[in-house]
């Protein structure tokens, strides 16, 4: 191994004397160069290799390139390079070579060959790393299309490109993503051959040596991928996907054309379908910007083409009457009211629209409970609050059982300052299931600290602790207990702590806030502090560290502490910990004798 590496350390010298002699680098610097690279190579030649040693070698290596590009642009020196930096190169592609060839499942390791690859403009390096690349991870799309997309646009290949692409769909004959690329690619090449005929045509040169064939000009070879992609991947999006490529080349007509009619033809009862037919009339018709269009028949204007658009989900909602046809609409009239205009005329007729839209669902009863709460937002936002309130009990009706409506629900009868809040809650519990009604009780009992006496709150609270799951309880615990301390004082609340801790279960943070409410005292008490934190300790000692310490602390700094009491408490914490969570402690404990915590 040892010769193997001062060969290696040897093959340095003359680009380290080249360095050196040119001025790029001292002496000191090229004895330390040495000393990092003799390193390096110890760790990537034995025998158990780590991929971190290599990493960390071409690291090494890509800092060493920079450096050097930097001195070069310093100096203003640039002649040498086939023995410096080529050398270096090599260095770096044999080292990515040994790490691909012993991790080949690390796809991240590839993409930084590559990534170097480009960055230093290897081309002829970087088609080999592709094409290992591929046979090894044929299975992934993604790489294939950055193959592709490397030769087409780098090396201007539309043929490398057409045969990778044919190559990929071997192995997935029915990924979309794969087929949008190979169409792209394909009006791509026309669009570049259209160009270099006219600008030949403009030079009038003779094209009688080139062979410009109408049908690919004409985009034929895209439609040939279309046609076998429509027959193997189904659905709407594939095909709105290709459309919108299309869209970007100005030769496609005929081709938008065909795939459109597809699209009618073959998904006429899809949502999707008819929303982009909707949404079609927007582009369709619009007047070209003139100097003499003033802002009313540019305003005209666009209200006749959302007219239109309405018109054609008018249309689709009675073919396709489903909820998400009705949430392609609905969504298509938000979009709208939500754009910015200054023309108020035109803003009230897209919020009347929406409302209108919204109402017509509602009464087909495919309105979803996200657009229910986006109906009262906009009627909230609209300053319709009695609209608002039958709309809340409208959504209440259609989803009985969620708790999410019926929040929304009261929340705006809060909002509005109704009367029937507390009949709205009760109406609530009746409905929800048992488990999951928590932030009902909690919106519950904040509505009531603040709208009711401190009697009918305290009752709220004690009904909620037996009407929640236990695990809810714990929460509304939590929240009794800071409610009583602020309202009612220390001895109520110590009281009710006391009450609350005969019927578990309990979170940390139910202890921790009454040890925070002692401490809060004038006359704060060791003896109950002691208390809490064995209450605490038995519910949560063998699993929390840091409940430990805070106790042995407690021992140490009250003024009515007993520091001789820390040792047992060690003793006990040693023995009730589990796991790793003793070896968490006792490194703890010891940095906090130290003074280190």
């Amino acid at each position: 191994m040892a010769e193997r590496i001062e060969q290696r350390l040897e093959d340095r010298i003359p680009e380290l004397e080249q360095l050196e002699r040119v001025g790029l680098f001292t002496h000191k610097e090229i004895r330390a160069v040495l000393r990092k690279a003799s390193a390096l190579e110890y760790k990537i030649q034995r025998r158990a290799l780590r991929k971190e040693d290599f990493i960390n070698y071409i690291q090494y290596e890509v800092n060493l390139l920079e450096l050097i590009k930097k001195r070069r642009a310093r100096t203003g020196y640039s002649f040498k390079k086939d023995e410096i930096e080529h050398s270096i190169l090599h260095r770096v592609h044999s080292l990515f070579n040994r790490a691909t060839g012993k991790w080949k499942d690390d796809v991240q390791l590839w993409l930084s060959h590559v990534a170097f690859c480009k960055q230093w403009n290897a081309k002829h390096q970087l088609s080999k790393v592709f094409s290992t690349m591929l046979a090894i991870h044929s299975n992934k799309p993604a790489l294939w299309i950055m193959a592709a997309k490397w030769e087409m646009e780098t090396r201007l290949s539309s043929e490398s490109a057409r045969h990778l692409f044919l190559r990929a769909l071997r192995f997935h004959p029915e990924c979309p993503k794969l087929y949008q690329e190979y169409f792209r690619m394909e009006l791509m090449h026309a669009e570049k051959q259209r160009k270099e005929k006219k600008e030949f045509e403009q030079a009038k040169m003779d094209l009688g040596e080139f062979n410009y064939s109408e049908e690919i000009l004409n985009g034929e070879m895209a439609r040939i991928v279309y046609r076998d992609a429509s027959q193997k991947i189904k659905g709407v999006d594939f095909q709105l996907a290709v459309l919108s490529i299309a869209k970007l080349f100005d030769f496609t007509q005929d081709l938008q054309k065909e795939i459109l009619e597809s699209l009618q033809a073959r998904y006429a009862d899809d949502p999707l379908t008819w929303d982009y037919m909707a949404r079609r009339e927007l582009e369709l018709g619009s007047l070209q910007p003139t100097e003499h269009t003033t802002k009313q028949k540019k305003v005209s204007e666009m209200a006749q083409r959302e007219e239109r658009c309405c018109a054609v989900f008018d249309e689709a909602v009675g073919a396709v009457p489903t909820e998400d046809m009705w949430k392609c609409y609905i969504t298509f009239c938000l979009e709208r009211y939500n754009r910015k205009t200054n023309s108020e005329e035109l803003k009230q007729k897209r919020l009347e629209r929406t409302l209108s839209v919204f109402s017509k669902a509602h009464e087909a009863s495919l309105l979803s409970e996200a657009l229910y709460k986006q109906w009262l937002q906009l009627l909230l936002d609209s300053s319709l609050s009695e609209k608002a309130v039958e709309v809340a009990e409208a959504a209440t009706r259609h989803f009985s059982q969620s708790v999410e409506t019926w929040q929304m629900r009261l929340w705006v009868l809060i909002q509005l300052k109704r009367d029937d809040v507390t009949q709205c809650f009760e109406e609530a519990i009746k409905h929800v299931k048992y488990k999951g009604t928590l932030p009902l009780w909690a919106l519950w009992v904040e509505w009531s600290e603040g709208a009711n006496s401190k009697e009918d709150t305290e009752a709220l609270y004690q009904r909620s602790l037996h009407a929640t799951t236990p695990a809810e309880s714990v929460t509304m615990k939590e929240r009794y207990l800071d409610w009583t301390y602020r309202n009612s004082g220390y001895k109520k609340v110590k009281r009710l702590f006391t009450s609350l801790c005969e019927n578990g279960p309990f979170s940390l943070d139910f202890f921790r806030k009454m040890i925070q409410i002692e401490k809060e005292q004038e006359s704060c008490k060791m003896l109950h502090l002691r208390e809490y934190y064995e209450r605490a300790l038995r519910e949560f000692g063998s699993t929390n560290t840091d409940l430990w310490l805070d106790y042995i602390k407690e021992e140490l700094s009250h003024p009515q502490g007993k520091p001789e009491n820390c040792g047992s408490i060690h003793w006990r914490a040693m023995k009730m910990l589990q796991g790793d969570l003793v070896e968490d402690f006792v490194s703890k404990y010891t940095l906090l004798q130290t003074g280190h915590l």
